[in-house]
Protein backbone atom coordinates (compact mmCIF):
# COMPACT_ATOMS: atom_id res chain seq x y z
CA UNK A 1 0.00 0.00 0.00
CA UNK A 2 1.02 3.23 -0.98
CA UNK A 3 1.90 6.01 1.53
CA UNK A 4 0.19 9.10 1.69
CA UNK A 5 1.94 12.15 0.59
CA UNK A 6 2.17 15.63 2.94
CA UNK A 7 0.33 18.74 1.92
CA UNK A 8 3.02 21.12 1.06
CA UNK A 9 0.97 23.58 0.85
CA UNK A 10 1.35 24.86 4.36
CA UNK A 11 3.38 27.23 5.85
CA UNK A 12 5.55 26.69 9.29
CA UNK A 13 5.11 30.89 9.91
CA UNK A 14 1.69 30.48 9.65
CA UNK A 15 1.56 28.84 13.26
CA UNK A 16 2.91 31.79 14.91
CA UNK A 17 0.75 34.06 13.66
CA UNK A 18 -0.83 35.35 16.91
CA UNK A 19 -3.65 37.96 15.46
CA UNK A 20 -6.92 37.82 15.95
CA UNK A 21 -9.56 36.50 13.76
CA UNK A 22 -12.53 36.67 16.03
CA UNK A 23 -13.72 40.52 15.47
CA UNK A 24 -16.85 42.00 16.14
CA UNK A 25 -19.64 41.47 12.93
CA UNK A 26 -19.87 45.62 13.04
CA UNK A 27 -16.01 45.88 13.78
CA UNK A 28 -14.35 48.41 11.51
CA UNK A 29 -10.51 47.40 12.04
CA UNK A 30 -7.31 47.70 10.09
CA UNK A 31 -3.80 46.54 10.46
CA UNK A 32 -0.85 49.32 11.03
CA UNK A 33 2.86 48.59 11.36
CA UNK A 34 4.05 50.26 14.70
CA UNK A 35 7.55 49.81 16.27
CA UNK A 36 7.97 46.92 18.78
CA UNK A 37 7.89 47.45 22.30
CA UNK A 38 9.60 44.11 23.60
CA UNK A 39 12.57 44.21 20.39
CA UNK A 40 15.53 43.09 21.08
CA UNK A 41 16.80 44.72 17.93
CA UNK A 42 15.88 48.62 17.14
CA UNK A 43 13.53 49.17 14.57
CA UNK A 44 11.76 45.62 14.66
CA UNK A 45 8.41 46.15 13.61
CA UNK A 46 4.77 44.44 14.46
CA UNK A 47 1.48 44.48 12.66
CA UNK A 48 -1.54 45.38 15.39
CA UNK A 49 -5.04 45.62 14.34
CA UNK A 50 -6.36 48.91 15.77
CA UNK A 51 -10.23 50.05 15.75
CA UNK A 52 -10.96 52.78 13.22
CA UNK A 53 -14.36 52.90 14.08
CA UNK A 54 -15.08 56.05 16.06
CA UNK A 55 -11.62 57.63 14.66
CA UNK A 56 -11.73 59.03 11.19
CA UNK A 57 -8.17 60.09 11.23
CA UNK A 58 -7.13 56.59 11.80
CA UNK A 59 -9.57 54.79 9.44
CA UNK A 60 -8.39 57.78 6.65
CA UNK A 61 -4.86 57.02 7.19
CA UNK A 62 -5.33 53.23 7.33
CA UNK A 63 -6.97 53.14 3.89
CA UNK A 64 -3.68 55.31 2.21
CA UNK A 65 -5.88 58.32 2.38
CA UNK A 66 -3.62 60.84 4.36
CA UNK A 67 0.27 61.03 4.25
CA UNK A 68 1.64 60.45 7.65
CA UNK A 69 2.41 64.12 8.15
CA UNK A 70 -1.05 64.78 8.04
CA UNK A 71 -1.90 62.35 10.32
CA UNK A 72 0.49 62.91 12.94
CA UNK A 73 0.08 67.26 12.26
CA UNK A 74 -3.94 65.74 13.30
CA UNK A 75 -2.78 63.23 16.01
CA UNK A 76 -0.53 66.30 18.09
CA UNK A 77 -3.96 69.14 17.54
CA UNK A 78 -5.81 66.29 19.42
CA UNK A 79 -3.58 66.01 21.66
CA UNK A 80 -3.01 69.79 21.93
CA UNK A 81 -6.26 70.05 22.47
CA UNK A 82 -6.84 67.32 25.27
CA UNK A 83 -4.05 69.12 26.96
CA UNK A 84 -5.49 72.44 26.83
CA UNK A 85 -8.86 71.24 27.60
CA UNK A 86 -9.96 71.52 31.55
CA UNK A 87 -13.39 69.37 30.79
CA UNK A 88 -15.47 68.47 33.47
CA UNK A 89 -13.69 67.59 36.71
CA UNK A 90 -14.75 65.04 39.66
CA UNK A 91 -14.98 65.87 43.14
CA UNK A 92 -12.30 65.06 45.55
CA UNK A 93 -13.33 63.40 48.59
CA UNK A 94 -10.12 64.55 49.99
CA UNK A 95 -9.76 67.88 49.70
CA UNK A 96 -11.80 69.89 52.92
CA UNK A 97 -15.33 71.01 52.65
CA UNK A 98 -15.61 74.39 52.18
CA UNK A 99 -19.55 75.59 51.21
CA UNK A 100 -19.23 73.32 48.01
CA UNK A 101 -16.84 76.15 46.29
CA UNK A 102 -13.94 74.46 45.01
CA UNK A 103 -11.00 76.21 44.22
CA UNK A 104 -9.72 76.31 40.69
CA UNK A 105 -6.42 73.94 39.74
CA UNK A 106 -3.65 75.93 38.39
CA UNK A 107 -3.01 75.87 34.49
CA UNK A 108 0.36 74.71 33.95
CA UNK A 109 2.99 75.16 31.30
CA UNK A 110 2.31 72.16 29.42
CA UNK A 111 -1.49 73.53 28.92
CA UNK A 112 -0.47 77.16 28.52
CA UNK A 113 1.84 75.93 25.86
CA UNK A 114 -0.90 74.04 24.31
CA UNK A 115 -3.33 76.95 23.80
CA UNK A 116 -0.83 79.18 22.30
CA UNK A 117 -0.19 76.33 19.81
CA UNK A 118 -4.25 76.00 18.98
CA UNK A 119 -4.51 80.09 18.88
CA UNK A 120 -1.98 79.97 16.12
CA UNK A 121 -3.61 76.69 14.45
CA UNK A 122 -6.74 79.10 14.28
CA UNK A 123 -5.06 81.82 12.91
CA UNK A 124 -3.60 79.49 10.46
CA UNK A 125 -6.32 77.68 9.54
CA UNK A 126 -8.92 80.34 9.63
CA UNK A 127 -12.54 80.41 11.85
CA UNK A 128 -13.95 77.53 8.95
CA UNK A 129 -10.99 75.67 8.94
CA UNK A 130 -10.75 75.57 12.83
CA UNK A 131 -14.36 74.79 12.67
CA UNK A 132 -13.75 72.02 10.49
CA UNK A 133 -10.91 70.61 12.12
CA UNK A 134 -12.33 70.69 15.72
CA UNK A 135 -15.91 68.92 13.99
CA UNK A 136 -13.74 66.03 12.55
CA UNK A 137 -10.71 65.82 15.42
CA UNK A 138 -12.24 66.40 18.98
CA UNK A 139 -15.73 65.74 17.89
CA UNK A 140 -15.13 63.16 15.24
CA UNK A 141 -17.59 63.46 12.56
CA UNK A 142 -18.09 62.29 9.04
CA UNK A 143 -18.44 64.36 6.50
CA UNK A 144 -22.10 63.92 5.97
CA UNK A 145 -22.33 64.65 9.37
CA UNK A 146 -20.41 68.40 8.89
CA UNK A 147 -22.68 68.79 6.12
CA UNK A 148 -26.07 67.93 7.80
CA UNK A 149 -24.87 70.30 10.74
CA UNK A 150 -24.34 73.02 8.35
CA UNK A 151 -27.78 72.23 6.21
CA UNK A 152 -25.74 71.14 2.74
CA UNK A 153 -26.47 67.55 1.98
CA UNK A 154 -25.27 67.11 -1.56
CA UNK A 155 -22.33 65.52 -2.51
CA UNK A 156 -20.56 68.10 -3.87
CA UNK A 157 -20.46 69.68 0.21
CA UNK A 158 -19.14 66.63 1.31
CA UNK A 159 -16.59 66.37 -1.35
CA UNK A 160 -15.19 70.08 -0.35
CA UNK A 161 -15.34 69.79 3.43
CA UNK A 162 -13.04 66.44 2.74
CA UNK A 163 -10.72 68.35 0.38
CA UNK A 164 -10.69 71.12 2.53
CA UNK A 165 -10.11 68.78 5.85
CA UNK A 166 -6.80 67.45 3.63
CA UNK A 167 -5.67 71.25 3.08
CA UNK A 168 -5.96 71.53 6.45
CA UNK A 169 -4.04 68.68 7.48
CA UNK A 170 -1.40 69.97 4.75
CA UNK A 171 -1.54 73.14 7.36
CA UNK A 172 -1.31 71.37 10.57
CA UNK A 173 1.80 69.35 9.58
CA UNK A 174 3.72 72.19 8.80
CA UNK A 175 2.61 74.28 11.98
CA UNK A 176 3.71 71.04 14.06
CA UNK A 177 6.84 70.74 12.32
CA UNK A 178 5.92 66.96 10.27
CA UNK A 179 6.80 68.28 7.08
CA UNK A 180 8.31 71.43 5.32
CA UNK A 181 7.20 74.18 3.00
CA UNK A 182 7.28 73.66 -0.76
CA UNK A 183 9.30 75.79 -2.74
CA UNK A 184 11.18 77.69 -0.52
CA UNK A 185 15.04 76.90 -0.34
CA UNK A 186 16.22 74.70 2.26
CA UNK A 187 17.99 78.01 4.41
CA UNK A 188 15.32 79.51 4.89
CA UNK A 189 13.50 76.98 6.16
CA UNK A 190 15.78 76.21 9.03
CA UNK A 191 15.53 79.75 10.37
Amino acid sequence: MARARRNKSYKLAGIYDRRSRDVPFNADVAEVEVDNPLALDAGEKIVPVRSVRSDPLGRLHAHHQIDEAQYRGGRAFQSDWERAERGPQAMDPTREYVDGARTREPVTESQRQAVLRLNRVERELGTDGAALVHDVLVLGLTMDQIGQRRAVRTQRWNDYFARRFRECLDRLALIYGFAMETGTPRAEQRK
